[in-house]
């Protein structure tokens, strides 16, 4: 079966008959007739009833008239995607942890751009969901962490997803705080510490573990928790409870009023960020200038850009 024996079916119904459809398609009647009988043949159907009044769909053709009729139509929008003269549309979709700064390099990277199209996305969502996203090509590339908690669990999961990681930069675990905190003045704190106050951690849903969270650490049950689902809500608790989560220590005021302090945490774990894509894709021209912008605005913040090759 061939576009344009689907071409060829929907020409004879909008004609009503082999010989004018003939004319229009400029191929001969018994060519015509052919390829369709060919067709028929392939399908085991039968599409046209033929008498001495003409053709007309059976049951079957008209069923398979409506399905050819969608393939045609997305075949044009593939033709105008890919042949149209203007610009091509650029396209870049990141599904990542809740990252401040991943947020902050996407602005950079759609900033930069001299484009006249483009279609972008950038998701914060849950651990589990970005590995399954770039599996399934639904995100171009996921940002993540690994520690010695993790490693194994993750670095597993990818291998057999068939995705690569690549470190950006390693990151001494803090604390988000904020500034009406008692504890703000202090140059470190441990987890003991922060033991009276709320501990809020980004939830990963039923199928989540502590191998998933976010949280390189996490304080051993904790008296106040709250669990939540985006980062705009972390930073309200943050602020409005006197709450703390842990993290990679990266503040962006801009994002967050300057009203959230970062405090190094006492302890040897650490957090190896990068990023990951799926080996049997190449990454888009926008998705390479995100990550030029991802590696600007680390360095920017004062941490060491890990150079890892990127493997196309």
């Amino acid at each position: 079966m061939t576009l344009l024996q689907l071409k060829y079916i929907v020409k004879i119904v909008e004609c009503g008959s082999m010989n004018e459809a003939s004319h229009e398609l400029y191929i001969s009647q018994p060519a015509l007739s052919s390829s369709v009988k060919e067709l028929e043949r392939e399908l085991g159907i039968e599409i046209f009833t033929r008498s001495s009044q003409g053709i007309a769909l059976t049951v079957d053709g008209a069923e398979f008239l409506t399905y050819a009729r969608q393939v045609l139509d997305q075949a044009d929008l593939l033709e105008e995607r890919y042949k149209s003269i203007k610009p091509r549309r650029q396209l870049c979709s990141v599904a990542t942890q809740h990252y401040m700064f991943a947020v902050e390099a996407f602005v950079e990277m759609i900033r930069s751009l001299d484009s006249e199209e483009y279609e972008f996305s950038i998701r914060e969502t849950r651990t589990k969901t970005i590995i399954n996203q770039v599996t399934d090509m639904r995100a171009d590339l996921g940002l993540l962490y690994l520690s010695d908690y993790n490693k194994d669990v993750i670095g597993k999961m990818l291998r057999e997803k068939h995705l690569e990681f690549h470190p950006l930069f390693r990151a001494n675990l803090h604390v988000f705080l904020s500034r009406d905190n008692p504890l703000a003045s202090r140059t470190s704190l441990s987890l003991e510490d922060l033991k009276p106050y709320p501990f809020i951690q980004y939830e990963q849903g039923e199928d989540g573990s502590f191998f998933f969270a976010e949280e390189a650490v996490l304080p051993n049950h904790p008296p106040k928790k709250i669990n939540v689902t985006d980062r705009a809500t972390i930073l309200n608790f943050i602020i409005g409870l006197n709450g703390y989560t842990v993290c990679t220590g990266i503040d962006n005021g801009d994002l967050n009023n300057e009203k959230i302090v970062t405090i190094p945490l006492e302890c040897d774990e650490t957090m190896l960020v990068g990023w990951i894509k799926n080996e049997r894709t190449q990454l888009s021209e926008a998705s390479h200038a995100y990550l030029s912008q991802l590696k600007s605005v680390l360095t920017q913040h004062g941490y060491k850009v890990i150079d890892s090759s990127i493997k196309d």
